[in-house]
């Protein structure tokens, strides 16, 4: 340490002292003085000046933070588990507050007492910070240093498995944690494009369960895919089911998000009890379902505020309600105005055919300022949507073209097929995440549980992979079957637009294709 680092490091407990003083602390000072000499010096000094007490442990302070500021530091290239920053230093000082000392805004004065300071570099932008440590800090600090599982620190603290996570989320947003980079990564190769700058899309950082937890329903729609009877997982199995998919959300290193559908979920007679054990164990959840009453949503915001409540429409009243069942459109209305009211962020939900292709963009006229967002996904001709047809191509890309202008203007149409992508790159504007925004995300970052446990790649077709009841979420997903669903249609893979779309898995079904050689019938690159 020489002089020049001296000056321009050590402002904060040289503001505290006179001109003459400091002059003479730095005339004393060698150009390869030790730290520890030169913190005797300022105790020195200060002590004969009479300087504030806590003057000698600000120097010590900003010394640590010129020693973090001057260190390299180095991550692991892969890492298995979550892992302190190498650059944290955990300073025990004996006056509170002297961070603020630390800039010029400083409000509160220092006291005599314990304090940890943590010092730590940002591994991503390098940047050097210094904190009080709050109790949220040091047990995030023991519970890696110690290796404690976080369902025991839940357990000790008397916390929910939620808050916990938050706490991880929250010091690893900091930087003073470390966590391992998620294991839900694309394996197919990327085609280097202007257009597309795939690379961010390899590699999604959520896991989401789409979890059919009945096939009861209060609606009887048209183009339902699967009315057979399936049985419905009891209680305990479905705890089962939260805990594996836990572990397998913890050992990928993803946040687990849970969307809960049907049916109508909340027709499941233990619903209540599963969304309540999912919210303990920290899963960020979702409803797809149908209108329900506002005690119903009251009781599961009691438990969990819902990240978001989907529900559907077909297009305007007259062909909505012959799609789902008189009086549905306006019961939906009615519904979206109830989620608003609860500040339920609120999603609608379109199957495009043949028939309500024109119905589209008005809809959304209805539903600006009434719902938070709407979607539509092509008709999968499967189950009883077999009996309705999709529109011809050439009408669906001149549709995909008012549509992607319409929603320039009204801002409740949202981007989701993963043609609009194709759209897009010939329009040579940036594109957008896709259908999951990882284009396809059959059995990447999405997979569907069934009623009775089957598991499979995409709802809206037939795609089993396997069974929660004979083996475990990570055994599925690991499964060659999982992988040939993920790696989509040979067709494909030469795309550099492969990363944010990847068609429509569902589509090719219907048209009776070969889903893992054939491409959407409906593509137009």
């Amino acid at each position: 340490m020489n002089r020049t680092d001296i000056e321009k490091n050590f402002t904060g407990s040289r503001s505290f002292l006179d001109a003459d003083t400091w002059l003479r602390i730095i005339f004393e000072c060698r150009d390869d003085e030790n730290p520890e000499h030169f913190l005797d010096r300022i105790l020195f000094h200060s002590n004969n000046v009479g300087a504030p007490g806590y003057v000698p442990e600000l120097a010590r302070l900003e010394w640590r933070i010129l020693k973090i500021q001057e260190q390299e530091i180095v991550i692991p290239g892969h890492l298995n588990e979550m892992i302190l920053n190498p650059s944290l230093d955990l300073l025990d000082l004996c006056w509170k507050k002297l961070t603020d000392c630390l800039n010029s805004s400083g409000l509160d004065v220092p006291e005599p007492g314990s304090e940890f300071v943590m010092i730590w570099k940002h591994p991503e932008d390098g940047k050097v910070h210094a904190k009080a440590a709050s109790a949220e800090d040091l047990l995030m600090l023991k519970m890696i240093f110690e290796k404690i599982e976080r369902k025991e620190v839940a357990r000790i603290g008397d916390l929910p498995f939620a808050a916990v996570d938050a706490a991880i989320e929250r010091a690893v947003e900091k930087g003073i944690l470390v966590a391992p980079a998620s294991s839900i990564q694309r394996d197919f190769p990327i085609i280097e494009s202007p257009a597309c700058n795939g690379r961010q899309y390899l590699t999604s950082p959520a896991f989401t369960l789409q979890w059919h937890v009945t096939q009861a329903c209060d609606l009887h729609c048209r183009h339902c895919y699967d009315r057979s009877n399936r049985s419905v997982l009891i209680l305990d199995e479905a705890l089962r089911i939260l805990d594996d998919l836990d572990g397998f959300c913890t050992r990928k290193h993803v946040k687990g998000q849970i969307s809960f559908t049907g049916g109508n979920p909340l027709l499941h007679p233990d619903f209540s009890a599963i969304y309540q054990a999912a919210a303990n164990l920290g899963f960020t959840l979702a409803i797809l379902g149908n209108p329900a009453p506002r005690e119903r949503l009251e009781a599961l915001i009691s438990i969990q505020r819902p990240s978001f409540f989907q529900v559907s429409l077909e297009g305007l009243p007259e062909y909505n309600d012959f799609i789902r069942g008189r009086g549905h459109f306006e019961r939906v209305m009615n519904f979206l105005d109830l989620l608003r009211d609860l500040d339920i962020y609120s999603m609608v939900m379109l199957t495009l055919t043949r028939d309500n292709l024109g119905q589209v963009i008005p809809l959304g006229e209805r539903l600006r300022g009434r719902a938070d967002a709407f979607y539509f996904n092509r008709l999968a001709r499967v189950g009883e949507g077999a009996s309705l047809e999709l529109p011809a191509k050439e009408d669906y890309v001149t549709f995909l073209e008012n549509y992607l202008a319409a929603s320039k203007e009204n801002p409740v149409l949202g981007l989701k097929d993963n043609l609009i992508n194709v759209l897009l790159h010939h329009k040579g504007v940036a594109l957008f995440g896709g259908c999951t925004g990882f284009g396809c995300g059959a059995a990447f970052n999405f997979l569907s549980l069934l009623p009775d446990g089957e598991v499979h790649a995409c709802r809206k077709f037939p795609s089993a992979i396997g069974s929660v009841l004979s083996q475990s979420m990570e055994e599925i997903y690991d499964s060659d079957i999982a992988r040939q669903y993920r790696s989509g249609c040979a067709e494909c893979l030469p795309c550099s637009l492969r990363p944010v779309c990847g068609g429509c898995l569902a589509c090719a079904h219907s048209h009776g294709l070969n889903i893992f050689e054939q491409k959407d019938p409906f593509c137009f690159l």
